[in-house]
């Protein structure tokens, strides 16, 4: 794919939108190190250079089971109220920073409950930082509208209970749910009570899914969980064994005719095997066969990454157009966990003249 040219400031300054976005993951490597010191933390190095360095490397290892085991620092961190309310904070007016316009930020409150705060604690918490950081980037002339998703750990046995928090948030920012964690050996619908439940009570859910294990994963998140979305879902293309030629088979059919959001995170999905480099990751080919692809950063520490950077390695590595990111935002937002006429006022008045300006 020949390389193409769009400078950096032209891709900071395009409105973006990340649904698939952990907060856990992408904390500033100088609040991790000052975190760590007020808990007594010890970090394999205390220079946020290195921190962010070592993330980075440790993260290159092909194996998801170890790109997970990365978190034990971040979330070390993330056990007190000071914590939670600084990074929820930063997390807002980096995505500002990056020009995103609209954030779905995820997190597994059952993780954050080692300091002794109640699951329900952490996510009043959590939302009161989003909320100081949606007010200061406002303040800025950087507005972000950030929704978060609640996480139930697949490989344990809490996750009815993040579903009831979501439920019982959904008024108070919470806009959906998911379930993350390792997926081999782990299966959607050990929780299918817990999808029935969010089903009642009309709260949309993603699932992790088509990443570290195959189709059967992305047809029971789908067909037997009810997902609306699935994150990453990057073996949907087991499911096309020519992508060229584009023959589908009857999921991706499924997939790409009912509209079901991709949430698709290239420099993870490096990381952690899942594809082999950015010019031949699948997500170009499913954009060119109608797709609803969607671009994301996954974990914006642990990646080393932005949404900026995902923009512009694709369009260095697979000859991406300033139309083709729009394409994927414009996806985005058409499947984000929010009300529709706040959607469509981020596309009509936010992205579209954004992107008219670049084009």
């Amino acid at each position: 794919m020949p390389s193409t040219r769009i400078d950096t400031e032209t891709l900071t300054r395009l409105p973006k939108a990340v649904l698939h976005d952990h907060l856990d993951g992408g904390l500033r490597p100088a609040t991790v190190v000052e975190l760590a010191e007020a808990v007594g933390h010890t970090l394999p190095t205390t220079d946020p250079d290195e921190l962010a360095a070592w993330y980075y490397e440790a993260a290159n290892s092909g194996d998801l089971v170890r790109y997970i085991a990365t978190f034990e620092h971040t979330l070390a961190v993330m056990q007190t109220r000071e914590g939670l309310l600084r990074t929820a904070e930063e997390y807002v007016l980096d995505l500002a920073a990056d020009g995103v316009v609209y954030g779905e930020v995820r997190y597994a409150p059952e993780l954050n409950t080692r300091g002794g705060l109640s699951m329900g604690e952490v996510v009043e918490t959590v939302q009161e930082g989003l909320a100081a950081g949606m007010a200061r980037a406002a303040a800025a002339g950087t507005p972000v509208r950030v929704g978060t998703l609640l996480c139930g750990m697949r490989m344990f046995d809490r996750v009815r209970e993040a579903a009831d928090l979501a439920v019982a948030f959904r008024d108070a920012g919470v806009v959906g749910f998911d379930i993350a964690g390792a997926e081999d050996g782990f299966p959607p619908a050990d929780h299918l009570a817990a999808f029935e439940h969010l089903r009642r009570e009309n709260v949309p859910f993603t699932i992790h899914a088509g990443e570290a294990h195959g189709l059967p994963s992305i047809h029971q998140a789908l067909q037997v969980c009810g997902a609306q979305r699935i994150g990453h879902g990057v073996r949907i293309t087991d499911d096309i064994p020519d992508l060229a030629a584009g023959k589908l088979g009857r999921l991706a059919a499924w997939v790409r005719d009912r509209r079901i959001a991709l949430e698709m995170c290239p420099t993870s999905n490096l990381q952690t095997g899942a594809a082999t480099s950015i010019a031949e990751h699948p997500i170009t080919a499913l954009k060119d066969l109608g797709f609803r692809v969607t671009l994301n950063t996954d974990n914006r520490l642990v990646s080393g990454t932005t949404m900026t950077r995902e923009m512009s390695l694709l369009v260095e590595q697979a000859g991406w157009s300033v139309a083709d990111l729009r394409t994927v935002t414009v996806n985005a937002l058409k499947s984000a966990f929010v009300p529709f006429d706040e959607r469509e006022a981020l596309i009509e008045d936010v992205v579209l003249p954004g992107y008219a300006s670049a084009l």
